[in-house]
């Protein structure tokens, strides 16, 4: 199925700059093979982007790491009675975060890319309850979902892989994937929609939040796959894992959806043969 969505009415934050008045068609549709180069290119940029989201601006949602850092900062100063430690120590805790954030999300992108985004085509097209799309802007794959049914989670379908080409931001294209997720959701009946993310950006909540999702708590501490946690790792690499949940039956999301698709994005799907 392609999906064709212009760019008309939605919410502020999503739109292109008034200086750039063209209407714009965002085509939202399964992945094909020949997609699949740019696909594991924006998953990896976007991954890639959560290193510093995780290094400095995860850092002020962690107390407990701050009043750590202060700790050993206080205990440096003791033992060496130098000044020039106070300057020291915080320069050594910002590349050590950066550090340790980079080699953990290296090591998620290889386990990514041994499971699912090795072979898009194989792992999301062996059950109907699964699938990938694409969204094309200007000719060009510009963003990633995905749709992954939760066995152990009756009635449950997971958002996963979500992620849109930084030049192609503010243009709507997360709106437009997002929505074809949640109508692949009410297509097959599930109950709702959940989503996680260690996403500390502000925009990327936002964007949840205005598709109808809801944050139903958060844990401290997530093991992101391909974290060791060793020693340094621990004391460096620590991240909030926020759960998102969407009821699809609940009738203010169905009234939503129902809004969002005849009001906000104008949909018109045509077959692909």
């Amino acid at each position: 199925m392609e999906e064709k969505i212009q760019q008309q009415d939605v919410p502020h934050y999503f739109k292109r700059p008034k200086t750039q008045n063209r209407l714009q068609t965002i085509v939202v549709r399964e992945f094909q093979q020949a997609d699949n180069l740019k696909v594991q290119q924006i998953f990896y940029d976007g991954m890639m982007e959560m290193v510093a989201d995780t290094a400095f601006r995860g850092l002020k949602h962690h107390p407990e790491s701050l009043l750590l850092y202060t700790a050993m900062t206080v205990l440096c100063f003791v033992i060496t009675m130098s000044w020039w430690v106070i300057g020291l120590i915080p320069a050594i805790v910002l590349y050590g975060r950066y550090f340790y954030s980079r080699r953990v999300i290296h090591r998620f992108l290889a386990h990514a890319l041994s499971r699912d985004m090795g072979d898009i085509a194989g792992f999301y097209n062996k059950s109907p309850e699964s699938c990938l799309w694409v969204a094309v802007l200007e000719g060009k794959v510009v963003g990633i979902v995905a749709a992954v049914g939760q066995q152990n989670s009756r009635g449950a379908v997971e958002l996963q892989r979500l992620s849109v080409d930084r030049s192609y931001r503010r243009h709507g294209v997360g709106v437009a994937l997002g929505q074809k997720l949640l109508e692949f959701a009410v297509t097959h009946r599930y109950s709702c929609v959940v989503l996680g993310t260690t996403a500390y950006k502000p925009a990327a909540h936002r964007l949840y939040r205005g598709l109808g999702f809801r944050c139903v708590g958060f844990t401290n501490g997530h093991g992101t796959p391909g974290a060791r946690l060793d020693l340094l790792e621990r004391i460096f690499y620590r991240v909030r894992h926020h759960h998102y949940k969407l009821n699809v039956q609940d009738v203010q999301i169905a009234r939503a959806l129902k809004m969002v698709s005849t009001d906000i994005v104008g949909v018109q799907t045509t077959e692909l043969n």
